[in-house]
């Protein structure tokens, strides 16, 4: 059975705050971005540990893929078949804090 693929509030603020830049520049490409993005974390559905333990946590349950030059941030929790996407952050920012 697949996980369920919830967005916390922070993670759909980064997605906005992503797609607000981007469009700036090209509108269409910013809108077409964002649904990439939100495309790969659909995946983890199937696949929870498809990403690698966030090296900053070393917490097994936290872990993220990185799409292009975004770390997609995300906790498994096995018990409630659950992947919480917590923040959708650009690498060269740094690590972004979770809750």
């Amino acid at each position: 059975m697949d996980y369920q693929v919830v967005l916390s509030r922070s993670s759909r603020k980064d997605l906005q705050d992503i797609v607000r830049y981007i469009s700036m520049d090209d509108p269409s490409k910013a809108l077409s971005f964002g649904r990439f993005l939100i495309h790969h974390t659909k995946g983890l559905a199937q696949f929870p540990e498809l990403g690698r333990v966030v090296p900053e946590f070393g917490d097994a349950a936290v872990r993220e893929i990185i799409v292009r030059h975004f770390r997609i941030v995300y906790r498994v929790n096995h018990s409630k078949q659950t992947i919480e996407v917590i923040r959708v952050w650009h690498a060269k920012r740094g690590m972004p804090e979770i809750g």
